[in-house]
């Protein structure tokens, strides 16, 4: 079981980014938290092509390798991303359970 679940509808837009970009097999997506934000912590989401079995988590979700920093998947533990396309917004979502509070942009976190 993965700390990272990336919903089916996040998943298929990271795969239209990286077939415009032209990335190969070789490339995941990378998930994790850095310090900064107004809240203590900030969401990291790219892509990366290369992984470490001793210091990532990585599982395949919807056809889209995921690679989670061991350090990270403690503050990202049963978060879901998933990718909103509204009117008012459009772009990834953290609901993250372990977040005692966010910011008001979305993308900080303290836990």
């Amino acid at each position: 079981m993965s700390s990272v679940v990336i919903t089916e509808k996040a998943a298929g837009e990271m795969r239209r980014v990286m077939d415009e970009q032209k990335m190969g097999e070789e490339f995941v997506l990378r998930v994790g938290v850095a310090g900064g934000g107004c809240s203590g912590f900030q969401y990291s989401l790219g892509f990366d092509n290369r992984t470490d079995q001793a210091k990532d988590e990585i599982t395949e979700q919807h056809g889209l390798n995921v690679a989670v920093d061991k350090k990270s998947a403690l503050y990202l533990d049963g978060t879901t991303v998933d990718f909103y396309d509204g009117i008012e917004k459009r772009g990834f979502v953290f609901d993250n359970p372990n977040a005692v509070k966010s910011c008001g942009c979305g993308s900080s976190f303290s836990a």
